[in-house]
């Protein structure tokens, strides 16, 4: 993407969110967080990335509220930003929170010394915090004894070859034609 791109996702992701948590009245909507947004580069559709909290039913009719109001918040921005064009915006749901969470149990359940579960449990959508036990043959958590530093490189040994040094000969140019 470009950089006008990546403004542009920026800014319409701070106005969403703003629009989400004020202005729209749908109570399916519930807690939803705009996580990204990807805009198409001649601007005429967007995807935007939800993450919602709740089951699997509360997640459905947060999108199912949020698609229903994408007309109006469309309007919204129009009204907010100074796009020739506002793109049109499709909802999606962002689950990256819930495979991280995935993740994290497989983890703990391969510490513990179990076979890992295959089946995702439905409806969890955030990991819960457990405090580390520590277990014989961990590392401990002293910092590493300082070991010897490799040799630093000289900057001076290059001074003066005048090769790969940016903008050296752009200044002996303006230099001769003053």
């Amino acid at each position: 993407m470009t950089a006008r791109t990546d403004r542009i996702d920026q800014l319409i992701r701070q106005e969403l969110g703003e629009i989400l948590a004020r202005d729209v009245r749908d109570p399916r909507i519930g807690f939803a967080t705009v996580t990204d947004v990807e805009t198409a580069p001649d601007l005429s559709h967007a995807r935007v990335w939800v993450s919602v909290i709740g089951q699997p039913a509360e997640r459905d009719a947060a999108l199912e509220g949020l698609r229903h109001a994408m007309p109006f918040v469309r309007r919204e921005l129009a009204s907010r930003l100074r796009l020739r064009r506002v793109p049109e915006l499709h909802v999606r749901l962002d689950d990256t929170a819930e495979r991280g969470t995935r993740v994290l149990r497989l983890l703990s359940e391969l510490e513990a010394g179990g076979a890992p579960e295959t089946t995702a449990e439905a409806g969890e959508s955030l990991p819960t915090p457990v405090p580390r036990v520590a277990r014989e043959g961990d590392a401990s958590e002293e910092p590493p004894p300082p070991s010897a530093a490799p040799p630093e490189r000289r900057a001076s040994a290059r001074r003066g070859s005048g090769r790969g040094r940016r903008g050296s000969g752009e200044r002996r140019g303006r230099e001769h034609r003053r």
